[in-house]
């Protein structure tokens, strides 16, 4: 097992001088099964935690990097996630995770989830991202950061309509052009949106996701630790007690469970280069989520801590 990043380690370090050695003693929660949540427009269940690739699958050509992300989506399936994201944005991570899907015989269970990120040629860049990540078809495509969305928006609903596509989405992500994002959601017939939210970054909860349930409308969450600032912060920060009651062994874990636990959000997409993580994450979609209360406790912990 690769070693944990530092943050993480001085985390686990606090749990076990406090006693709560989770490593020896795994929780009742990693037994529970994995937490779904229907997809609004087809019913379809979906993990409340996926995997993200940004950054973290921009490994070029780096056979031993590749490798490490290969174990990474072992490690994620085998802890019974579904819904993997990238983008043409993302560098090579588009072709690490055809190879990594490759590797591991093509897992039926996956959830594929990319993006259109062009001014123009959105079909042919569709076509080549297909490619990158040896599927058929996608299961879900995005305008990404809205960019061209006039444009690319009745493409993908054509090609959903010809069964070339399952589900259609936009995103955007740290708060930006969510007037238009609204707009867009409005008046487009959307299956997913992906956004920005986190125990600290918290406007979407004013209008978006009541919008999305009112539209019935998926919601995948993507910087779920602010790219490591969040779980950066909280290094070393002791458990606090009621972490038990939710089955969480990492801040991590808290952070996610905080997300996923809002009846709107439909996954969280964590990204992590280091498989001891994905099987970390993957423990946030088991066990108890926390009530109301609790989620307004994790918000100000985590005000105060960071």
């Amino acid at each position: 097992m690769p070693t944990p990043s530092p943050d993480r380690r001085f985390v686990l370090q606090a749990m076990l001088a406090a006693g709560g050695c989770a490593l020896v003693n795994p929780p009742a929660a990693a037994q529970a099964p994995v937490i779904t949540r229907p997809i609004p427009s087809s019913g379809e269940q979906l993990p409340v935690v996926g995997l993200g690739s940004w950054i973290t699958f921009n490994v070029g050509r780096d056979p031993q990097q590749r490798a490490t992300c290969t174990e990474v989506v072992r490690a994620f399936f085998a802890g019974g996630g579904r819904l993997i994201d990238s983008s043409p944005m993302y560098g090579s991570a588009q072709s690490v995770i055809g190879d990594a899907l490759a590797r591991l015989g093509n897992p039926q269970t996956l959830f594929s989830a990319d993006k259109v990120w062009t001014s123009s040629g959105g079909a042919q860049q569709i076509d080549t991202s297909r490619t990158l990540w040896r599927i058929p078809r996608f299961d879900l495509l995005q305008v990404h950061n809205l960019l061209a969305w006039e444009a690319h928006l009745p493409l993908l609903l054509r090609m959903k309509a010809e069964k070339r596509l399952r589900y259609v989405g936009i995103t955007t992500s740290e708060g930006r052009r969510h007037g238009e994002f609204v707009k867009i959601m409005e008046s487009q017939p959307l299956d997913f949106v992906q956004l920005s939210y986190n125990a600290l970054d918290r406007e979407v909860e004013n209008r978006i996701l009541p919008l999305a349930r009112e539209r019935r409308i998926a919601v995948i969450v993507n910087r779920p630790f602010r790219q490591g600032e969040l779980t950066q912060a909280l290094a070393g920060k002791p458990l606090p007690g009621w972490a038990r009651e939710i089955g969480c062994t990492s801040w991590a874990q808290i952070l996610l469970k905080f997300i996923v636990s809002h009846p709107d959000v439909t996954c969280a997409i964590p990204a992590t280069s280091n498989p001891a993580h994905a099987r970390e994450n993957m423990l946030a979609a088991r066990g108890p989520l926390p009530d109301a209360a609790l989620r307004r406790r994790i918000v100000a912990d985590v005000q105060r801590l960071t």
